[in-house]
């Protein structure tokens, strides 16, 4: 498995040295690496990020974007042109620097491209800007793929890519190979998708490009370890993963503060190596076989046996 994790969890633990970030990595056992963009790649240039990635035997899954400062009241539907076009700039910046350091994906998160009030926005003219917006940076990105991430709210009420229903509407209209989706766990949870339904989705359209993992409680952004709170979803949902032949990383999204960020990283990497093999030992064509009897007695039979098999 292609495993990497979210590097703020660790900057505070090693003085903000993104280098001594990336020896921990290595010695956990991931094998790559997403950055925030443009957060975490200031002082270093392209061919700096790459040789360091190397020196730590990582690779570049590929980019995140930011958004701050400027950006609070929209990204690339921002009703001021100016700054709609240096949301557009910065994600193609974003696209050069992930070309540069050999990443495959830049997922583009519009946490702030929504509304907090009736009356606030123009949606359909809103709808259009997103969707030229995300044409020209496919155009500009051949050969990368590019991850529209949903999230039903926060940090504005309502977000506008809020949903696997709007994302796919989303996609439609884009109409380019390049843009896929991002799936985040949580997210979904929060919007009250089962995980698993938009894995398949996606994946069967091949249109999976990205893999958050976390866990919660479904009406925050938790962040929990992974299969903390929901396993059986969780492991449905890596089923449909594999099924589809991911083969991008998949990210630990997961928010460690009391925990230690490495002990709490090395808790996802045995959880997901255990559920992976779980789905191994019973088998992809088993489970599809129950599936496909939808049978609630069955489902339950087959959780035991997830539970039960050696």
């Amino acid at each position: 498995m292609k495993l990497a994790t979210r590097i703020n969890s660790f900057l505070p633990v090693y003085e903000n040295d993104l280098a001594h970030v990336f020896s921990k990595f290595n010695s956990l056992g991931l094998t790559h690496v997403d950055l925030n963009y443009p957060e975490h790649v200031e002082g270093y240039s392209s061919a700096e990020m790459k040789a360091l990635l190397a020196e730590n035997d990582l690779k570049a899954n590929g980019v995140a974007l930011r958004f701050r400062k400027d950006f609070i009241n929209g990204e690339l539907g921002n009703a001021d042109e100016k700054i709609s076009q240096e949301a557009l700039q910065l994600s193609k910046e974003a696209v050069d620097y992930c070309r540069e350091i050999g990443g495959e994906v830049v997922t583009i998160w519009l946490g702030f491209d929504g509304f907090d009030y009736s009356f606030q926005i123009n949606y359909q003219k809103v709808w259009n800007q997103i969707v030229d917006a995300f044409k020209e940076i496919a155009d500009y990105a051949p050969g990368l793929k590019i991850g529209i991430e949903y999230k039903p709210f926060q940090p504005r009420a309502y977000a506008f890519i809020d949903s696997m229903g709007i994302a796919g509407m989303m996609l439609n209209d884009i109409d380019c190979d390049n843009v896929g989706i991002t799936l985040d766990y949580c997210h979904m949870l929060m919007k009250h998708e089962n995980p698993a339904f938009a894995a398949d989705i996606f994946g069967n359209r091949n249109k999976l490009f990205g893999v958050h993992l976390n866990d919660g409680y479904g009406l925050n952004d938790d962040g929990l370890m992974i299969a903390t709170s929901t396993p059986f979803k969780t492991l449905e949902f890596l089923y449909y993963v594999k099924r589809h032949n991911y083969n991008h990383a998949i990210y630990f999204d997961t928010f460690p503060v009391i925990e230690g960020a490495v002990k709490e990283c090395e808790q996802n990497i045995k959880m997901i190596t255990l559920l992976n093999h779980m789905i191994d030992n019973v088998g992809l064509d088993y489970i599809q076989n129950i599936i496909d009897r939808n049978d609630a007695i069955e489902a339950s039979n087959l959780m035991i046996k997830f539970l039960s098999n050696k």
